[in-house]
């Protein structure tokens, strides 16, 4: 089978490498669509993600869908035929985390793309335990079951905020993950969003989406608008772009009281904070790790209507085009917010 590996920074190889063999609770899924991610994007032009570090050759990719071609003998709740979407999480079940119901930080989990864990999906088949496939809908396209993944991220930040009915936000970044982050909100009740980004078509997007106010950071003080529009500050701020300054801002925007949650994915292993403004407003801070026990619900939202696809692609590549694809969504180009891969 074909498969696309890193092979060094921004740099990609076509490799020829022999199809996964299965057993026991494996699956084994002809891949249909992969969606870009950010992490992805940093694999591709940093090697690392904090101390994950791309050890070359590797695969990554982790957003995805396809079609069951093969399961292990000990697989009952997936057949041949099904058409899933990935969970990239294969969780150990057995350790402390994921015995408490922490599965995302178990102790020995393997995520899929990540490196030294699972190779990942820009390959033309691809093997996961059977807990990992998501069975979809008939009515569902790849491409809608392919988002399934990083709305889960969106659907379990919003699950971890309480008392977001009839409240104040803010989401700043409206890339895949801030939009995503933008409609969970709408479904949770959330009564204004105030949504920011540098790039002048996701501000629409995020409009489209739900926000009532959005603001662009490289032509204007959005901490400036926000207080305009809500002096008292806001209940909450989804940070979903892992810029220092947008953290800032999330400080200077939150009511006293308030919380800020951190979605996005920094580039940096240190990031910092007027220690004397969040004292003083004793702002909460919520770090968010992936997803947990979301898929499901995120594939219901989709499935609803209330994410649809059309918002989210913007761009669509052949696997033959990958590092083109990547290369468009690495220098934010084109007004780029998903970009899908097909296998087709």
């Amino acid at each position: 089978m074909k498969s696309y590996k890193l092979t060094g920074i921004e740099e990609f190889k076509l490799f020829e490498t022999p199809k996964p063999e299965i057993s026991g609770d494996d699956v084994l899924i002809e891949v249909k669509r992969v969606g870009i991610c950010g992490s992805d994007v940093h694999y591709y032009s940093e090697g690392k993600i904090g101390s994950q570090i791309v050890d070359y050759p590797w695969t990554v990719g982790h957003e995805g869908s396809g079609v069951v071609v093969a399961v292990g003998s000990d697989v009952v709740n997936v057949k041949v035929g099904d058409r899933v979407a990935f969970d990239p999480a294969a969780p150990c079940g057995r350790c402390s985390q994921c015995l408490s119901g922490r599965p995302h930080t178990c102790f020995n989990l393997n995520f899929l793309g990540c490196p030294q864990q699972i190779e990942g999906c820009l390959s033309e088949y691809l093997s996961l335990p059977e807990t990992s496939c998501l069975p979809i809908p008939a009515n569902m396209t790849f491409e809608e079951a392919a988002l399934v993944e990083p709305l889960s991220i969106a659907v379990y930040a919003a699950s971890l905020a309480s008392g977001l009915d009839g409240a104040t936000a803010a989401v700043l970044g409206c890339g895949p993950i801030g939009l995503s982050m933008v409609r969970s909100l709408v479904v949770s009740g959330v009564k204004s969003i105030y949504a920011t980004d540098k790039i002048d078509a996701r501000l629409a997007a995020g409009s489209k989406s739900g926000a009532i106010w959005t603001g662009n950071p490289l032509t204007e003080d959005v901490v400036s608008g926000i207080r305009h529009e809500v002096a008292e500050g806001l209940d909450f701020v989804f940070e979903c772009c892992g810029q220092q300054e947008a953290l800032d801002q999330a400080v200077q925007i939150l009511k006293p009281g308030g919380e800020l949650s951190i979605v996005g994915i920094p580039e940096t292993n240190r990031v910092s904070f007027d220690i004397n403004l969040l004292r003083r407003k004793e702002i909460r801070i919520q770090n968010v790790r992936r997803q947990n026990d979301c898929m499901r619900k995120a594939l219901n939202l989709i499935e609803q209507g209330d994410v649809t696809a059309d918002l989210m692609i913007t761009h669509r590549f052949s696997f033959t085009k990958t590092p083109e694809a990547f290369d468009l969504v690495r220098n934010y180009r084109d007004g780029v917010i998903k970009a899908m891969i097909s296998f087709d």
